[in-house]
């Protein structure tokens, strides 16, 4: 979710688009939410502490970036990979263990370990 902090009125609008977001879209989305322009600074409209708050109210995660001068571009999408990792893997530990906790005790697969040391088969070429 991106918002331009010289512009107050788009800031203003993240909290209806975060709701049109969340009514639309999976339950396990990841949003992170950017103020843009931060090369723009005397212009600045919202106040990254404003920023900051918005997102710690909504649970997000949260960056100022410039698309200008590239800053904190690639940093954003990290933070989002990083933040999708944690769910799989999250989701991936749990599908483990509830496989566990609902195994039968004894229903296991059997392996037959018996010695074949002694019994070596010969190629069909050797004698």
């Amino acid at each position: 979710m991106v918002y331009d902090i010289t512009k107050r009125q788009t800031f203003d609008n993240v909290q209806r688009w975060l709701r049109e977001l969340r009514d639309h879209a999976d339950s396990n989305i990841v949003i992170m939410m950017a103020g843009n322009k931060s090369d723009l600074n005397h212009l600045r409209a919202v106040t990254e502490e404003d920023g900051q708050a918005l997102a710690e109210r909504e649970g997000l995660s949260f960056l100022e970036t410039s698309a200008l001068e590239a800053t904190n571009i690639e940093k954003a999408f990290q933070t989002i990979l990083t933040e999708i990792y944690h769910i799989i893997s999250k989701k991936a530990l749990a599908a483990q263990e509830a496989a566990a906790s609902t195994a039968i005790p004894g229903q296991g697969t059997t392996i037959n370990v018996t010695d074949t040391s002694g019994n070596t088969k010969r190629g069909c070429c050797s004698t």
